[in-house]
């Protein structure tokens, strides 16, 4: 799913204009940073947390060189899903059908 079809989504579910979705999907993208820039996580019951996570500096080879780079340390997002969500996506029934579908070839 792109932006376009998530303000499409957003503005459907809620009686918003293309428009208005927009501005509230910016205002939430824009209150999280604030939120991330304090130093703090974001925490949305049934969803997850997001917190920056500071990674630090690390020494990497490129593969087709064999040149060794230092990569400095960096402030990334991470995501930690809740188990609300967890279980959802886990109880999906193409899941289900997928792993049976891989139960069967064990079999053979």
């Amino acid at each position: 799913m792109n932006n376009k079809q998530f303000l499409t989504e957003l503005s459907v579910r809620n009686g918003l204009s293309l428009q208005d979705a927009g501005q509230k999907a910016d205002a939430l993208i824009e209150v999280m940073k604030g939120i991330w820039n304090d130093g703090d996580s974001f925490s949305l019951s049934g969803f997850g947390v997001m917190e920056v996570r500071k990674k630090n500096e690390r020494i990497s080879v490129n593969p087709n060189t064999g040149i060794r780079m230092l990569i400095p340390p960096k402030l990334a997002v991470s995501f930690k899903p809740s188990p609300l969500l967890k279980d959802r996506l886990n109880a999906t029934d193409q899941v289900h059908l997928d792993m049976a579908d891989d139960d069967s070839n064990l079999n053979d």
